[in-house]
């Protein structure tokens, strides 16, 4: 199906002041046209819409036959054959890429003046066999069938709307490549890329003879008529440069788009076409039988002389020809008169006005695609109508009911549009008391409000968008409320169509946690709290899974808690963290997002950390998500716990779960050894939150998933001077099998501490430590006496008991000290002796 329009596509025509009648003509570089008469070619100079001037003229050795124009070194970026050469057949066949083999047509190269070695470089590609059965159900002559005007047309990339490729004017990429071929009565034009595809058929209205393609229009003359067809070469190859057109982001009008028919402009006996830069140039001459001839004047009376006399035959009148130069318009200027044309369609014919500015959106694209044609400065008032005519097919897909509404999307962003420019662009008059809003425009704002984009509407608009979907979507309400473009809206105005919800039978812990939000934006507390009483803690934490910024938004690339999430920190924290590890556990926040939140909630900063982080790192090992880092979480937390216990710095906040709660409820945490209990009940430790802090960093390094090794660089500032450090060094350096040194740091330290140690820990293979080490040692420290003696000497009468136990008599004597008193040792030898016997 064509589209006929009567649009303007063709401006100011020249005469070309040729000598001869021409037979072949070009145009070539951006202002030069040849044409060629017998043995002779003449150029001529075409600039703006002054007469053409000529430039030289140069003879040939022989008749021009044919007439190319390659730029050096590169009816060649677009070549035109013509043969009378084809073959009709009763069958129609159509084979496309490699299939085309299978023709058994053979084609072979031949040099012409080409060195033999160049041959090489040049290979045949099969990439369409197509032939055709005349139509015999109506008498036609051959000349009907006949194919004319094959063509070839590469565009290139030369500075792209679409990729983030940065070429220079020079670098020129190929995109896709075109093949066009025509019959008198119909013109198909096929896509050459990865594969051969039919993109348009052109049905034309007369017999045509000879058309010529580009990148933005296919131009055809009949024998009276120049006709001007838009092509989908422009939307083909934006989809091969970026694939993913036509999301949310961007779009293109589609290639299986009807084509029409611009501009049929009368030109009287057009023999041949060819198109170059800005210019269609036409040979016209005129048919003998189309001269009139002279006729006597019927006043005239013949005398009787003149009746004997024969009246002389007039001479046939020599044919008149001419060469025209005629200039299309910019796209620019056709553009605006398409945006115009499709005014007269807004309200009748839906797709007619979505056709045409589709049309007028192509125009510029493919404009823009062709950067080397363009004047200096006319790429910019390219561009701004290119976004003006993403605006206005946005406002068709988001007024127009289509099934196609959803692109309003895309084509507002490609606009550049803001989102309040866009409501001002909505007529919000109401008809017969009631208000439509189309599905393109609650997409395209539903979206942009979704998005966190940096824009804040007015009290107004806020107003209205919230009459919008409390109209169209009133599911949505809740969720465009929250979104950070919505913070000017007046809260009386949102809770009052929030409790329209409630009373026709919508209500839901999301349209609570609204409401809730929106009496504490306006101070009402009373409001808030019983709102948030009317939901139990864990239907609380599901609202903020179904709409996290009620508490979490982003502004210009920064996390911002909102007043809701200030709200909670202060009277209810615990929520706070299970509705934040809520969000990150069903991928609603990331693991740096959540820690950023929590720092920007407490106005913490750098690598100050506040409890209420603390307290969400607890509760994440509580709940073992699957995507945290487990050792990079313990790290996190060992850390905050050292510097904490080296810097005796409390908490700013109540922590929210004592050392007992995650030992009860997280695998994690590890019961504490119990020697442990005696080393710190050695020392008084009156501040509660110190104790805290060091449990649960007892607790942790005991837990079966802890990795000693990347912590103990990090206890340096935990000194051992103190129970609470000697505590956490024992400890790591037992899990990393150090036992010597842990005895030895025992018995210097706290000798009442050893025994529960040893009975602890050295047990199966290192039992041999009670004799080998713990004995020795004990034995030693009581030669030396001092104030620990009576330690020592208690300490070691336990070891002796354990290793008459363990050991042989024999065995049991060779690791006594030799310079010991025998008395002391009399009850354990006893004892080692008769064990055997007792059992």
């Amino acid at each position: 199906m064509v589209q006929l329009y009567n649009l303007h596509p063709f401006g100011s025509q020249q005469v070309v002041p040729c000598k001869l009648q021409p037979e072949r003509f070009c145009g070539g570089g951006r202002d030069t046209l040849f044409v060629a008469a017998g043995c002779k070619v003449e150029a001529f100079t075409v600039v703006g819409q002054e007469l053409c001037q000529p430039r030289c003229v140069f003879s040939t050795l022989g008749r021009v036959l044919r007439l190319a124009y390659s730029e050096a070194g590169i009816s060649n970026e677009t070549s035109q054959l013509e043969s009378d050469d084809f073959v009709i057949c009763q069958k129609p066949m159509e084979l496309l890429g490699e299939k085309s083999k299978q023709s058994g047509i053979s084609v072979t190269l031949e040099s012409t003046g080409l060195a033999d070695e160049k041959i090489k470089y040049f290979h045949v590609r099969h990439l369409l066999y197509r032939r055709f059965a005349p139509d015999i159900s109506s008498c036609l002559l051959s000349d009907d069938v006949r194919l004319h005007s094959l063509q070839l047309l590469p565009i290139y990339q030369t500075g792209s709307l679409t990729s983030d490729r940065k070429n220079s004017s020079q670098e020129k990429v190929l995109l896709s490549l075109f093949c066009f071929f025509s019959l008198p009565h119909v013109g198909y034009l096929y896509m050459i890329v990865k594969s051969v595809e039919l993109m348009s058929v052109y049905q034309y209205p007369e017999k045509s003879q000879q058309a010529v393609l580009t990148p933005q229009f296919l131009h055809v003359i009949t024998s009276n008529n120049l006709q001007c067809y838009t092509v989908r070469c422009s939307a083909a190859a934006a989809r091969e440069e970026d694939p993913y057109v036509d999301t949310t982001l961007k779009a293109c009008p589609p290639i299986s788009m009807d084509v029409c028919a611009l501009r049929i402009q009368l030109f009287i006996g057009l023999k041949a076409i060819c198109h170059f830069k800005n210019h269609v140039v036409l040979l016209t001459k005129a048919d003998p039988e189309t001269v009139p001839e002279r006729r006597e004047s019927p006043k005239r009376f013949l005398s009787r002389k003149d009746t004997s006399v024969n009246p002389k035959t007039p001479p046939v009148a020599e044919a008149g020809w001419n060469l025209y130069i005629v200039n299309t318009v910019s796209p620019v200027q056709l553009y605006k008169e398409m945006v115009d044309y499709s005014n007269a369609y807004k309200t009748a014919k839906t797709q007619s006005c979505i056709h045409l500015l589709s049309e007028a959106h192509l125009l510029v694209r493919a404009a823009l695609m062709d950067a080397s044609q363009l004047e200096p400065g006319e790429k910019a008032e390219l561009l701004e109508a290119f976004k003006e005519s993403c605006g206005h097919l946005g406002d068709c897909y988001s007024r127009l009911e289509t099934q196609h509404s959803h692109l309003a999307l895309p084509y507002y962003k490609m606009s550049g549009l803001s989102m309040a420019e866009v409501l001002d662009r909505v007529d919000w008059a109401v008809e017969d008391g009631s208000q439509k809003y189309e599905r393109g425009l609650i997409f395209y704002i539903n979206h942009s409000l979704y998005e966190n984009l940096d824009e804040e509407l007015s009290e107004e608009l806020s107003a209205k968008v919230v009459q919008m979907f409390y109209v169209a979507e009133p599911k949505q309400l809740p969720h465009i409320l929250c979104s950070p473009s919505m913070k000017n809206i007046d809260p009386l105005t949102a809770i009052k169509y929030l409790k329209k919800l409630d009373t026709s039978g919508f209500s839901s812990v999301l349209v609570t946690l609204a409401k809730a939000a929106m009496a504490l934006k306006m101070g009402d507390l009373d409001m808030h709290r019983d709102e948030m009483k009317s939901h139990s803690e864990m239907k609380l934490v599901c609202g903020f899974i179904l709409e996290p910024r009620l508490l979490i938004q982003q502004r210009k690339g920064q996390i911002v808690p909102t007043e809701f999430a200030v709200h909670l920190k202060e009277t209810q924290p615990g929520l706070l963290v299970a509705s934040v590890l809520a969000l990150q556990k069903n991928n609603k926040i990331g693991i740096e997002e959540a820690d950023s939140f929590f720092k920007v909630l407490c106005g913490k900063d750098g690598d100050t950390i506040p409890q209420l982080l603390v307290d969400f790192w607890e509760a994440q090992l509580v709940a073992c998500l699957p995507d945290v880092v487990l050792q990079e979480l313990f790290f996190k937390l060992t850390s905050q716990y050292i510097w904490r216990l080296s810097k005796r710095q409390p908490p700013d906040t109540t922590p929210l779960r004592t050392s007992e709660d995650l030992i009860n409820t997280c695998s994690h945490y590890g019961l504490i050894n119990p020697w442990v209990n005696v080393l710190i009940s050695s020392e008084s430790l009156v501040d509660k939150n110190y104790m805290e802090d060091l449990s649960k960093l007892q607790s942790l390094i005991c837990g079966p998933s802890f990795d000693i090794a990347s912590i103990v660089p990090f206890l340096e500032p935990l000194s051992e001077d103190t129970v609470a450090g000697l505590s956490v060094h024992v400890l790591c350096h037992t899990r990393l099998k150090e036992y010597e040194q842990c005895i030895d740091r025992l018995l210097e330290r706290c000798p009442e501490a050893v025994i529960p140690y040893a009975n602890h820990e050295l047990k199966e293979e290192n039992r041999t430590l009670w004799w080998k080490k713990l004995l020795p040692e004990l034995c030693q420290r009581i030669k030396c006496g001092g104030e620990k003696y009576q330690l020592y000497l208690s300490s070691l009468k336990e070891t002796l008991s354990v290793v008459a136990v363990e050991l042989e008599l024999r065995d049991f004597l060779n690791v006594l000290p030799e310079d010991g008193t025998a008395a002391f040792f009399l009850p354990y030898l006893l004892y080692c002796s008769r064990k055997k016997s007792l059992t």
